[in-house]
């Protein structure tokens, strides 16, 4: 019994965890999250309806300023490398439906940094050619930087976007 609700009690305390971390932002409202400055704005709303049911679907803009004297920056050590903890912020609309493939929640991520890379090569007819390609060198959030995001969110109607930020790194 004891294992039992132990294991029924840490999602909770887990999804707490989780939420407790977060800040609830509205319309035209900026925060600041370690050193960043988080903006949310509505641009847009208009009524729909999907499946009998009458929805509010809200444009929505967010931002990002580093405000701090920090520089975010992971650099690349060999091609190709897959990184995933390239998120700075996340905002979560909590009321989002998803419905008619629309978001539930916008990610700003840092930006990337190209390089043009020339390499030589044989082509099928086996002549030597110089090709150019960009690829990713690095990501980066310099201090003074901004960067935005649009999405769509659909709510309830009657409802505006309930949504909450928090720090990914």
């Amino acid at each position: 019994m004891k294992n039992l609700t132990s294991l029924l009690l840490f999602p909770v305390f887990v999804f707490l965890g989780i939420s407790i971390h977060a800040q609830k932002i509205s319309d035209g409202q900026t925060i600041d999250v370690n050193g960043m400055a988080v903006t949310f704005n509505i641009l847009n709303k208009e009524s729909v309806e999907s499946g009998g049911k009458s929805y509010d679907r809200y444009k929505v803009s967010a931002s990002i300023k580093n405000n701090s004297d920090k520089t975010y920056n992971i650099r690349l050590s060999a091609f190709p490398q897959i990184v995933s903890n390239i998120g700075l912020v996340e905002l979560d609309c909590i009321n989002a439906t998803g419905a008619r493939l629309t978001s539930k929640k916008i990610e700003l991520k840092m930006k990337a940094q190209m390089i043009n890379v020339t390499y030589s090569a044989y082509d099928k007819s086996g002549k030597f050619i110089t090709s150019t390609i960009p690829v990713t060198g690095s990501y980066y959030f310099d201090p003074g930087d901004t960067i935005s995001d649009n999405a769509i969110f659909i709510v309830p109607q009657g409802e505006k976007p309930d949504v909450s930020v928090r720090s990914m790194k």
